[in-house]
Order: C-alpha cells, then structure tokens, then sequence
C-alpha cells in the first residue's frame, strides 16, 4: 500500500491486487461484497490516519478507481461541514473501474528511461499523450497475455503511476503525441 497527501482534506492510497490478496480479498469480492468492501476501506482509512498523522471525522467522500492490471487507487477527501460530533464518520463511497493500462510520467526523462527499458522486454503497441504537464501512455492490450501484461506493469511501474485518466479526455483535451508505437519511435529518437 502507497499512501500520498494531495492536500490538508485529501490523500490518495494505492493498492496493487497483490496488496489485496494479502489482505485476503480479490476484486471480485470488493465489487460484489459491500460489507467486505466497506471493512476494507476502514482498515485502511485507519493506517492512512496513522501513517499520515490525520485525524479523519464528519463526512468522507471515497472514490474508487478499480484499474485493469494495476490495483486500485482510492481518493479520500474529508468535507468539514461543521460537524461537532468527533466520533462520527460518514462514507460515500463511489467505485469505478477502468479497462485502460494507463501510465503517467512526471517528466519526459522518465519515459526515455522506460522506453529504454523496453528493448530487452520486446515491443508494446502504445500511444502517448501530453496533458496539463504530464505525460500519459496508454498500452493498447488487446493482444497482450496476462504474463506480458505483468512484464509491461513491473517495468513501467519503476518510472510511472498507474493512471485513473482514460483515452477518451486525452484525445479530447490532451494532445497525442505518438498514436501507436511510442516506446518504439522513443527508442529511435532518444537512445
């Protein structure tokens, strides 16, 4: 589990499914299961308070981005809406779930250093976008296996975030920068 402070009322948590797993639910439980999705949530809302040092009351809004391979990202923001009642939380708990495998880089020395890496690991058909400052690759699986998938995610993983940003607001708002063979024509230019 991966913990990261957005703001004073918001931090993010990421958790791959090998995290679930370990802590005995699988992604099909959490979907199908409210009560064992919720228990989930407040065990690690609580490790979240512990190792960020804040105390979470009132009302919390948790949203929830299921990724394809990766695991899940869980945004929480705490509204303060006056409430006097320090033993009292609520949940809204809102989950939605992505078929994308969507990375974003920092900076674009991160992406030569992943594409580099991709030599040895053969060839991915992928398409990279520009978006408010970041850079965004999407890797097009529709041919991948599920151990190719593991390779891409384990590598990309060492420069990159998964991504709960979808095709559809890049092509609209962002700007396509490579449509099909971006580690490829990377390599070409940078290596």
């Amino acid at each position: 589990m991966r913990l990261e402070r957005i703001s004073v009322n918001q931090f993010k948590i990421f958790l791959t499914y090998t995290d679930l797993k370990e802590r005995g639910y699988s992604k099909e439980e959490l979907w199908n299961n409210l009560p064992k999705a919720n228990e989930l949530f407040q065990d690690m809302l609580y490790e979240a308070c512990d190792e960020l040092g804040i105390e979470l009351d009132g009302k919390l809004v948790v949203q929830v981005y299921m990724l394809q391979a990766q695991g899940m990202v869980i945004v929480v923001t705490q509204k303060n809406d006056g409430l006097a009642d320090d033993d009292f939380i609520e949940l809204k708990v809102t989950m939605d779930e992505s078929k994308e495998l969507m990375f974003v880089f920092d900076e674009f020395e991160d992406l030569i250093q992943a594409a580099n890496s991709f030599i040895k690991a053969g060839q991915y058909p992928a398409s990279l976008y520009h978006y408010e400052d970041f850079y965004y690759v999407n890797i097009h699986d529709d041919y991948l296996t599920e151990s190719s998938q593991e390779e891409i995610i384990s590598i990309l993983s060492e420069f990159s975030s998964p991504s709960t940003m979808t095709s559809y607001v890049l092509e609209e708002y962002g700007k396509c920068i490579i449509r099909k063979e971006a580690f490829e024509t990377i390599q070409h230019y940078f290596n």
